[in-house]
């Protein structure tokens, strides 16, 4: 009896090991593709399993497909891969780079909303009246002269902040559409469509993340797509006018 239950349990355990799924692969430096990068954190966020990258960089790591794989290491970006299949992964973290820019002083800043003598002293005067014992830095009448420029520093905030705007809506259509959807998801025809409008990142979202990771948004938003009702993945239909 027990020759046979060994036999047995001899007899399934490859089917155990074949139902098992694993994610492999190794982690490089995005500047030196060459060098390994040893001690990554690699953590699946579906199943919460994680694991170190060796002295070679290479991991392997519980997971099946649709599974979000984060990793992570001081000093470098963190990056998330979102699973379409179990083949062997080489990945690149790139350095956070702090760069200072260079400030070249070409002269004193003056506001042009005081004007100034040669002490430095405001002038509330710029022409004399003709008055025995007045200065001309005493309010006694005199030219006024009003050079808007408040007006003209809120038209340039204006136009400086719709060309920033219109910068981060240029990156977010170059990085949130249908080819990069389609890389990452298996979405097409009107679900597509219907998925873009759904959850196309706003330009307050992508501002307070610097630098945005569009292919972690992109998987983070399928996954709630997915768990949607049928019903509710796609868009109302126009009301008649």
């Amino acid at each position: 009896m027990v020759k046979y239950l060994f036999l047995f349990f001899v007899s399934i355990a490859p089917l155990g090991l074949w139902a098992q799924s694993s994610i492999t692969g190794a982690v490089y430096d995005f500047d030196n593709k060459s060098f390994p990068m040893q001690d990554v954190l690699v953590r699946n966020l579906d199943n919460k399993k994680s694991i170190k990258t060796k002295a070679a960089g290479q991991f392997s790591l519980p997971a099946k497909v649709g599974d979000l794989i984060e990793f992570s290491h001081p000093g470098f970006h963190t990056d998330t891969l979102y699973l379409i299949d179990l083949k062997p992964k080489i990945i690149y973290l790139p350095v956070i780079a702090n760069e200072l820019k260079g400030v070249e002083i070409k002269g004193a800043k003056v506001n042009p909303d005081v004007l100034v003598d040669g002490t430095g002293k405001p002038v509330k005067r710029i022409m004399t009246d003709g008055l025995e014992g007045k200065k001309n830095t005493d309010k006694a009448g005199g030219l006024i002269v009003n050079l808007g420029y408040g007006k003209m520093k809120r038209e340039r905030e204006k136009i400086r902040f719709l060309e920033e705007r219109d910068a981060y809506e240029t990156e977010i259509r170059n990085n949130f559409n249908e080819k990069t959807i389609t890389e990452l998801v298996k979405l097409d025809g009107q679900e597509l469509k219907d998925f873009i409008v759904m959850f196309r990142p706003n330009v307050a979202l992508v501002m307070s993340e610097r630098p945005f990771n569009y292919k972690y948004y992109i998987a983070k938003a399928y996954n709630t797509w997915k768990k949607l009702p049928a019903d509710q993945r796609k868009l109302p239909p126009m009301p008649k006018l």
